[in-house]
C-alpha cells in the first residue's frame, strides 16, 4: 500500500510536464528548434537499449532504463547546466540537491527509490550507472556531429573539451567509443569543432621554420 495519496502522485505527474520546458543547448536534427530535457531522457534511454551489447561490464538495462529516465527530473527545479558552462557547473550540484529535496520529498518511499536511482547515476559507482552515463554524454555528442556541428560552432567548442568530456566512456562502451572518436576526428576535419592545441602546435612548427 502506497505510502502517499493519489492526490500527491497526481500532483507529481503534473509536475514532470516541466521537463518539457526545460531546453537544453542541443538542437533537433531538423534544426527547428532546441531539443527539451524529456526529448534527451527518452533518446538516451532508447540509445541504452539498443547499444546495451556494447557495455564493458554486465548491466541490468531494466535499472539502467529508470535510471535514465529519472537522471534529469531535478532539472525542473535546478535547471539546465551547459556541459561547458564553468560557471553554471560552479553551483550546479547545490542546486539540484536542493531541486531533489523539493521534487522527491513529498513522494514517500516511491520518491526515496526515484532519488536512490538519481544519487546512484551522479555516483557512477555501479556498472548501470556507468553505462547510463556513457549514454546520457554520447546521445549529445552525436545530435552535435549529426547537425553538422551547428551548436558546437556557436560556442566555439574544441575538440579537446569534448574529447575530454566523452573520454571515459572508453572504458565503458569500447566498441563504442572508437566508433564515436572517428565521428570528432571527422568533427575537426570538417570545422565543427576548433583544435587550439593542434593550432598551437603547427604555430610553433611555423615559427621554428622561420628561425
Amino acid at each position: 500500500m502506497q505510502d502517499i495519496s493519489m492526490e500527491t502522485q497526481l500532483e507529481f505527474i503534473r509536475k514532470l510536464d516541466g521537463m518539457k520546458s526545460i531546453l537544453r543547448m542541443n538542437i533537433l536534427l531538423d534544426e527547428s528548434r532546441r531539443e527539451d530535457d524529456a526529448q534527451h531522457s527518452w533518446h538516451a534511454a532508447m540509445m541504452a537499449m539498443v547499444m546495451q551489447e556494447y557495455a564493458a561490464e554486465p548491466i541490468d538495462i531494466t535499472r539502467v532504463v529508470p535510471m535514465l529516465l529519472v537522471h534529469d527530473l531535478v532539472e525542473i527545479g535546478a535547471g539546465d547546466t551547459y556541459a561547458y558552462d564553468e560557471v553554471g557547473n560552479q553551483s550546479k550540484e547545490k542546486r539540484e540537491r536542493e531541486a531533489a529535496d523539493a521534487l522527491f520529498g513529498p513522494m514517500g518511499e516511491q520518491g526515496r527509490q526515484m532519488r536512490a536511482l538519481w544519487e546512484e547515476f551522479e555516483e557512477a559507482k555501479t556498472a548501470d550507472a556507468r553505462f547510463a552515463a556513457a549514454m546520457d554524454r554520447i546521445q549529445p555528442l552525436l545530435g552535435n556531429y549529426w547537425s553538422e556541428g551547428k551548436v558546437w560552432k556557436e560556442n566555439r567548442i574544441d575538440y579537446s573539451q569534448v574529447y575530454v568530456r566523452n573520454e571515459v566512456t572508453r572504458r565503458i562502451v569500447p566498441r563504442l567509443w572508437e566508433k564515436v572518436d572517428t565521428f570528432l576526428q571527422d568533427a575537426v576535419r570538417k570545422g565543427m569543432l576548433t583544435d587550439r592545441e593542434h593550432r598551437v602546435l603547427q604555430d610553433l612548427e611555423c615559427v621554428e621554420e622561420k628561425d
